[in-house]
């Protein structure tokens, strides 16, 4: 796949988008680069670092193909956006910066140094992603881990190139944004770590075009790692293909009490006690048998990898234990921004809470939350665009709960509900951007005002 002369669309910046037009023009590549938006982010970037591309902001318009020989989309614009139909309409190549890497990958010899594993799923991707890379790590292996976690796969290849050092493995977390214009990554291993309601604003045939999206990530031959317990992940299964399961009570690597302890195990085989983990949670429990099932699958040593997974302490807003008030644990989980997350999450800490929900629900169906929350939760603060539609459930199931204008009044009401050996869980089961910059400034608000909190009150970290 030769760039050099070839005029190329990179439609949305970002990110991604930006680190498809650093790769492209250092291909040779003619560049323009379009974004809706006034002023995306990485345009400062794009204006040092490729001086030469064609910038365009504001409205799309079919202009903007002339001349256009291959359309590099950035993830978060859809395939039925219309100008990406009408470039395939006129016979344009579309791709996605995963299928770039990809291709690259390929034809820069790279494949056969190196093992390529991919990750995706509706939740504990990141946090699945950023353990595999810890345990290739302990096992040895020059590892880099990219993609939707960041760096963006193309930055971070470009990086080893300059570096001029050849990884032993690519561990890859992939959306299914992502994997919509990916062909031919064809990765040595992978899993879909589950599949819940997410994005349904994206896919218009609902569950059934997110969970192909997801499924893209396996190829031919590329050895499965499947969640036993997730329909729409085991429909993924093929058969010119290993497999390796895993799941709470079945699978090839399951979850199984022994003499009072909960244990990862490889069919009867103990491996770890779910107490000598640092990472908290059965939700992440399941995180860790899928990576285990990953390493295997890439030939890994067992050993080295339940020494690392032991000492692995899990990723920022992801069920992080931020303050410790007169008894009550404040915990943060800004990134459970679904209902499958959130119940994760929920069901996971195995303790009475008060629960910060809402946001942008993105059109998921919030009736899962009910019974959940009616059996741990002693009350739930609401918050954001859809907190209305949340209310009814909660009440339908006789959960107490209120509604807020600000995430601190709903943190500060929380805290006066719970008791000791309470938490107090910012797990919205929303996207944030309806009140917040993104996930990480909505934790950044809720951790302050846990910490105006305990001013005033006996703390203990």
């Amino acid at each position: 796949m030769s760039l050099a002369g070839k005029h190329v669309l990179i439609l949305g910046l970002g990110e991604s988008g930006l680190a498809m037009a650093r790769w492209c023009a250092r291909h040779g590549a003619v560049l323009r680069v379009a974004d809706s938006r006034a002023t995306p982010p990485g345009l400062d970037a794009l204006k040092r670092d490729i001086p030469t591309a064609d910038m365009r902001c504001g409205a799309f318009d079919q202009r903007l193909l002339t001349g256009v020989a291959m359309l590099a989309l950035s993830p978060g614009l859809s395939l039925h956006e219309p100008l990406v139909m009408e470039a395939k309409r006129r016979g344009i190549e579309i791709v996605g910066e995963i299928e770039l890497f990809a291709r690259a990958l390929r034809e820069l010899d790279l494949r056969r140094h190196a093992k390529v594993i991919a990750i995706t799923g509706t939740n504990g991707k990141t946090t699945t992603t950023t353990l595999v890379g810890a345990l290739c790590r302990a096992c040895g292996l020059c590892t880099e881990v990219c993609g939707n976690i960041s760096p963006a796969a193309l930055d971070a290849l470009m990086q080893v190139l300059d570096r001029h050092v050849v990884p032993d493995a690519w561990v890859l977390e992939l959306s299914s944004f992502q994997l919509e214009t990916t062909d031919t990554l064809a990765p040595d291993a992978a899993t879909v770590l589950n599949v819940t309601q997410d994005h349904l604003d994206r896919y218009a045939d609902g569950m059934t075009g997110y969970a192909a999206a997801k499924a893209r990530i396996f190829g031919p031959r590329v050895a499965q790692v499947l969640n036993g317990d997730d329909g729409f992940a085991n429909a993924m299964r093929r058969t010119d293909a290993p497999v390796l399961t895993f799941g709470e009570n079945d699978g090839d690597f399951h979850l199984a009490e022994h003499d009072g302890r909960t244990w990862l195990m490889r069919r009867d085989m103990r491996l770890l006690a779910l107490d000598e983990m640092k990472l908290a949670g059965r939700h992440n429990a399941l995180n860790a048998l899928a990576a285990l099932a990953l390493c295997e699958s890439v030939g890994l040593p067992a050993d080295r990898c339940i020494a690392a997974l032991r000492d692995f302490g899990g990723l920022p807003h992801r069920v992080e234990t931020v303050l410790d008030v007169e008894g009550v644990r404040f915990i943060d989980d800004s990134k459970g921004t679904n209902v499958g997350a959130t119940v994760a999450a929920i069901e996971g800490l195995g303790r009475p809470l008060c629960l910060i929900l809402g946001g942008d629900g993105k059109g998921q169906d919030f009736a899962p939350l009910g019974p959940v929350a009616a059996r741990h939760a002693r009350y739930c603060a609401l918050i954001g665009r859809d907190a209305p539609t949340i209310a009814p459930i909660l009440a339908a199931s006789g959960v107490a709960h209120g509604s807020f204008a600000t995430l601190e009044d709903a943190t500060r009401a929380a805290f006066e509900v719970a008791r000791p050996g309470d938490a107090v869980l910012l797990s919205p089961a929303c996207a944030s951007l309806d009140m917040f910059r993104n996930y990480a400034h909505r934790a950044e608000v809720f951790i302050a005002e846990a910490q105006r909190i305990a001013e005033t009150r006996e703390v203990t970290r």
